[in-house]
């Protein structure tokens, strides 16, 4: 295979884990096998217009019968650590009893990781709430938080003897925002309050859940390490010196980034962020010690990253490529008294979800976590990847997706770079090691190294998981040759 996209030659810090990432949703199916109920993902497909082309998840790329092979497909690869989630309605169903045999094919999937040398890495929220609880008000509902932490507790009598690391919430921006206010995800309301209700009770449930797993840990005498993982952007404005360019940014980054990061590290609302929001019933939702709660100690924070955000406060001219992300209205807008906040086109390449490609942001991104956050611990990029469109298998049996490729390669560089520039980033996932049910986009778009056939559900590595591949080895030879080198000069001096 010739990638033409080789990795510039760095030397890893020594630990550095390279791994690959996936959600229960999007990957298992058995929908409703082995006692699991509709979680709201299962329901929102149902919803004639929903998801694209009328897909479901209810086969998805059939990982729950595939699994070991699956794992078998990651040690070939080269990975040190698989960052999965396990699905809250398999091992709760309808939000009520513990479901012995959901456990039990997490346990099983645990086992096999541990069985191929490869660090089994469990989220506990990837956006698949039980439907019953959602029928409660799902994360309207302040109880939903006390349930999560139950749900833990749950997972970890099953799982804690094995599993060292934890993720409580992926991307909880998109599963309150995009869920409860843009509608586009599940459960598809477009309610300003009730998402601002929902990012609450998940910080909440969050909270909640790092002091149960933590007070578990502790009276077992088992190691833990308690994170939550984040989808954070630049917000950069389009013009630098246009007021209403700069506000627009402000907001965004209020909204997007420090909605989520400063409760989670410094047990605060963003002052600003509390004015914009002045109309949508954020503050009466804070209860007493709720943000001593929320601001739990972790020992890592998982950073996602695709995309920045060049954002102006102007509407985009007629003719012009549309924002990246729906244009809030006015009237139904958390943005108190803005009627546009946009995304003008920079000019820079495009992924198959409009995405724009750019590196820089990145390690952009990971130096300014470290610069404003004093207390900040380990960084990982739990998620970095791209979709794009030709994913298909040749006559050569391979499938060429050199654009995917390139965007890997780059963005490990930048990650690189920013180690370089004193960010303590510890490893790096990509998305996703399958192609996947890409939430509201079905199976329309493929962000898998690995290539599946959605009629034979046969996978074929792409050669963005060869050069992958390429990448761990020849990282892993420079970390085992400088350690023999160190060995050396020990015994020599």
């Amino acid at each position: 295979m010739n990638t033409n996209h080789a990795a510039p030659e760095r030397h890893w810090p020594a630990g550095f884990i390279w791994g690959s990432a996936t959600a229960a949703a999007q990957i298992e199916g058995a929908a409703h096998e082995g006692g699991k109920e509709d979680s709201i993902w299962d329901a929102f497909a149902r919803l004639p217009g929903a998801v694209a082309g009328g897909d479901t998840p209810e086969r998805a790329v059939d990982h729950y019968h595939r699994m070991p092979d699956d794992v078998a497909l990651m040690k070939r690869l080269g990975l040190d650590s698989y960052r999965f989630s396990t699905s809250w309605a398999r091992v709760v169903p309808g939000g009520r009893s513990v479901n012995q045999e959901g456990l039990d094919f997490y346990s099983r999937l645990v086992d096999e990781l541990l069985g191929a040398g490869i660090l089994p890495w469990l989220t506990l929220y990837h956006w698949d709430l039980p439907q019953a609880l959602q029928e409660r008000g799902g994360w309207t509902n302040r109880d939903t938080a006390y349930r999560f932490a139950d749900y833990a507790e749950a997972v970890h009598g099953a799982l804690g003897d094995r599993v060292s690391h934890w993720t409580t919430f992926n991307e909880p921006l998109c599963s309150s925002l995009i869920g409860y206010i843009g509608g586009e995800h599940a459960p598809g309301l477009t309610d300003p309050d009730a998402g601002l209700a929902a990012v609450h009770h998940q910080h909440l449930a969050h909270g909640l859940a790092v002091q149960r797993l933590r007070g578990l840990a502790d009276a077992s005498g088992r190691d833990i390490r308690l994170g939550i993982t984040l989808n954070l952007t630049n917000a950069v404005p389009n013009d630098p010196s246009d007021p209403a360019d700069l506000e627009a940014a402000r907001r965004i980054d209020a909204l997007w980034n420090r909605m989520f990061l400063e409760p989670l590290l410094l047990g605060v609302y963003p002052a600003d962020l509390l004015d914009d929001v002045r109309d949508y019933g954020l503050a009466a939702r804070i209860q007493e010690g709720d943000l001593e709660q929320i601001a739990q100690p972790i020992d890592f924070l998982g950073v996602n990253h695709y995309h920045d955000d060049n954002v102006s406060g102007h509407p985009l001219p007629a003719g012009t490529r549309p924002s990246l992300k729906p244009t809030p209205k006015p009237g139904r807008s958390p943005f108190a008294g803005s009627e546009y906040v946009t995304m003008p086109s920079r000019g820079l390449p495009r992924t198959a979800m409009d995405w724009e490609v750019h590196p820089e942001g990145l390690r952009t991104l990971l130096v300014r976590l470290g610069r404003e956050y004093p207390n900040l611990p380990p960084l990982y990029v739990t998620e970095n990847g791209a979709a794009y469109d030709g994913d298909t298998v040749t006559d050569d049996g391979a499938v060429h997706d050199p654009e995917r490729t390139k965007y890997i390669v780059d963005h490990v560089d930048a990650i690189g770079r920013a180690i370089d520039d004193g960010a303590d980033v510890r490893g790096y996932f990509v998305w996703s090691l399958l192609d996947n049910f890409e939430w509201a986009w079905g199976y329309e778009k493929r962000f898998g190294i690995v290539h599946v056939d959605y009629a034979t559900l046969v996978r074929t590595p792409k050669d963005s998981a060869l050069a992958y591949a390429e990448l761990i080895a020849r990282a892993k030879t420079q970390v085992a040759e400088a350690k023999t080198r160190v060995a050396a000069a020990t015994i020599v001096g």
